[in-house]
């Protein structure tokens, strides 16, 4: 027999397992299910495992070095009646509901002013985002020494210009400690509203914008009644993503006061660290993050619900 006749023998015998294969990545849902094979992996791993470990750990009575056993809702009926954790339930609405506030409106300035033809317009974008690119730790402990009693550059300031008399301790009196995170927390988030509430304004036609000027409409007009309008579905995504971020929000308030003083910064992140890892209670550190989770869903649904009506009209 020759060698063609050999090669092509073969090349019959493999054909049908070839066009098999092929016919099944040509199926839309196993190319689907192939392609989403990793990203489930990911996802399981990363986020499910952990997620279903925290729900089990919270309905235990585990510590470091102790699986412990089932208690049912012990730890949160426990949580109904520990005043720091109300305390910190408190906080973290406040938080959240002042620094969403405050972000949404100056992001929103800050885009609209972008959003303008000027020179160095390209290098003012990039340095508006500094805030948002330096790591957390790194730029929190810089605005802890500019809240220093003693060497902060806030107190000289305002004491060069009059306005107090006396050194103020924004991180040491509980009056002023959340008004301080606050102010940092805003400070960091800014960025993030601007340049994504700027692409949406990217996306606006200026026609739009001009048609209503030659209508005799005044600046605020048009911005009330074009821009914003196409603007709210973008603005409500941005709004959704920062809610989330800033009701789990750890690093910046533990490097600041960890939850002080005497608890008036206290937050469903840190307080759940503290219980959770300075104390070893798992359990309860566990419940006390899983307590924020319903929150967190009525949210999140409230504004994907609103989102979806917004989009539709």
């Amino acid at each position: 027999m020759a060698v063609s006749d050999v090669i092509s023998q073969r090349a019959y015998v493999a054909a049908p397992q070839r066009s098999a294969a092929t016919r099944l990545l040509e199926d839309e849902r196993w190319l689907a299910a192939v392609l989403l094979l990793p990203t489930v992996i990911l996802l399981g791993l990363f986020i499910a495992y952990p997620f279903v470990e925290g729900v089990w750990l919270s309905v235990t009575d585990a510590t470091v070095g102790v699986p412990g056993h089932f208690v049912g809702l012990a730890n949160f009926t426990a949580l109904l009646h520990d005043s720091i954790f109300l305390v910190a339930v408190q906080n973290t609405f406040v938080y959240t509901a002042v620094a969403t506030v405050f972000k949404l409106a100056l992001g929103l300035w800050l885009a609209l002013l972008l959003n303008r033809h000027f020179r160095g317009k390209a290098f003012t974008r990039a340095f508006v985002l500094l805030p948002f690119i330096i790591p957390t730790v790194l730029s929190t402990f810089a605005w802890k020494w500019m809240f220093d009693p003693t060497f902060s550059v806030i107190n000289w300031t305002l004491f060069q210009l009059g306005l107090i008399h006396s050194r103020i301790n924004w991180l040491g009196d509980p009056n002023l400690a959340l008004i301080s995170v606050i102010i940092v927390n805003v400070w960091r988030g800014v960025p993030f509203y601007a340049i994504s509430l700027l692409a949406g304004l990217q996306t606006i036609n200026p026609e739009l914008q001009e048609a209503a000027a030659i209508d005799g409409a005044r600046p605020w007009q048009r911005f009330w009644h074009v821009t914003w309008p196409l603007l709210l579905p973008v603005t409500m995504v941005v709004v959704l993503f920062s809610v989330i971020q800033t009701f789990a929000d750890f690093q910046l308030v533990y490097v600041l006061t960890g939850g002080g003083p005497a608890n008036a910064t206290q937050l469903f992140a840190t307080y759940a660290y503290q219980i959770g890892v300075g104390t070893g209670l798992l359990s309860q550190g566990a419940a006390v993050s899983l307590a924020m989770f319903p929150f967190l869903l009525i949210i999140v649904v409230v504004q994907l619900l609103y989102i979806r009506r917004v989009e539709v009209h």
